[in-house]
């Protein structure tokens, strides 16, 4: 059986999330989405599960912290090159995210972050793959 990831990300509306991730290229899943979720697919064993926090709540029995004071996890996409990083940043901010913190360029590696509609953190990386290389 192939390992798949679910991030499961509590969100005020899961369809403005949509409309929100659409506008940078991602897709969705419609079998895994509803009136109270809509999955962003990463990759083929990535997904990514905004759910409505009311729902978000009743199944975690747990409180979501008020992201605009309180950090709970950030995500790391990773790009094919420096300009797309820029290029999804520049999307998300055109869309109503937000563009966070300064360009990091370590030379053989470079990323950008920005906030999206509910206020969770996403980092865009772009590593030189000749850095790796044993």
């Amino acid at each position: 059986m192939t390992n798949r990831i679910f991030v499961n990300m509590p969100v005020k509306d899961p369809a403005k999330s949509e409309a929100f991730f659409s506008k940078l290229g991602y897709s969705f899943n419609a079998q895994f989405s509803s009136e109270n979720a809509a999955t962003m697919i990463i990759a083929d064993n990535i997904s990514v599960m905004f759910i409505k926090d009311s729902f978000f709540k009743e199944l975690s029995q747990m409180e979501i912290p008020d992201l605009k004071k309180y950090c709970h996890a950030g995500v790391v996409l990773s790009a094919e090159s420096r300009e797309e990083v820029d290029k999804v940043v520049n999307l998300a901010v055109e869309a109503g995210g937000i563009a966070r913190d300064d360009i990091q360029d370590q030379g053989f590696m470079y990323g950008h972050s920005f906030a999206d509609l509910d206020g969770h953190l996403w980092e865009v990386s772009w590593m030189d793959p000749a850095a790796f290389q044993n």
